[in-house]
């Protein structure tokens, strides 16, 4: 046999209980003493069992076997009808905006940048990826970014925001420079500052090989200044550690690079778009 219990009626029993009567019971449900008195009739008939027992002449109540075996459970339904029901007045939980970011992005610059965020915006949770441009495109074309920071040639596509960003020639502060073949300290294929690096080398009529390869800013950083090779790296990403290459030494200055804020084919949730309007507001 199966009871469907009414959180209505387990209340009431449970007043009864809880103030030793009826009378009692009734005001602080709110309700007659008749309406009471009904209640726990209709829970007794719906289980099948007597709940109570009655002393007319005192007026006081005490729960029958069955009865004290159903108020352990009457108590937590009722705290769990309790405990959902407040749950469904808070706010929603917040909504999840999902950002990519270029590898050499990554660490301090994007910490400092996105601190600010969460204190401007406690309502939006915000995960990010990193990765090279190519790849971040691929994700936001299908759908698994919402919006990204990608390294690109200035205008090469509509964006949400751009800003332009110099490249410089960076070896380390000590040693000196293989002349040919040029060894290369690089991000992986794909990334625009290793394209524009080796296409550079060749138009000045050097060979080039890879020295060294890192998946992330700061490996890239260490080999220059190690001395294991040269790189060509935003101009904000070079440490003391680094010697600025010029025309002296056979390297000419590179046009401007572009870092833009795209987004993928689908529309920007509210959450999405305060997270675009935050970016170009912090990096412009």
């Amino acid at each position: 046999m199966s009871f469907a219990f009414d959180l209505d009626l387990l209340k009431t029993f449970a007043a009864v209980v809880d103030c030793g009567g009826f009378t009692k019971a009734a005001e602080r449900v709110h309700l007659t003493q008749s309406t009471v008195s009904q209640q726990v009739k209709k829970l007794e008939q719906n289980i099948d069992s007597v709940l109570l027992l009655r002393d007319k002449s005192s007026g006081t109540v005490e729960t029958t076997e069955a009865g004290e075996r159903l108020l352990s459970y009457a108590r937590r339904i009722l705290a769990t009808a309790e405990e959902a029901s407040e749950a469904m007045r808070r706010p929603s939980a917040p909504r999840t905006v999902r950002l990519g970011v270029p590898e050499d992005f990554a660490g301090r610059r994007l910490i400092d940048l996105l601190s600010g965020f969460s204190a401007a915006s406690p309502h939006i949770r915000l995960d990010t990826v990193s990765g090279w441009s190519t790849e971040l495109r691929r994700q936001l074309d299908a759908g698994e970014i919402d919006l990204a920071l990608i390294k690109r040639e200035p205008g090469t596509g509509a964006s949400l925001a751009s800003w332009k960003e110099k490249l410089v020639w960076v070896k380390g502060a000590a040693g000196s420079l293989e002349a040919d073949p040029v060894p290369l300290a690089v991000f992986p294929v794909g990334c625009i500052y290793r394209d524009r690096a080796i296409r550079a080398i060749e138009q000045s009529g050097r060979r080039w090989r890879i020295a060294y390869t890192s998946q992330g800013l700061m490996g890239v950083q260490a080999a220059v200044a190690s001395g294991l090779g040269i790189s060509l790296l935003p101009s904000d990403a070079v440490l003391p550690e680094h010697r600025q290459l010029g025309p002296n030494d056979g390297f000419e200055e590179q046009p401007l690079s572009e870092l833009a804020l795209v987004k993928g084919r689908a529309s920007l949730s509210n959450e999405a778009k305060f997270l675009g309007r935050f970016l170009a507001n912090s990096l412009g």
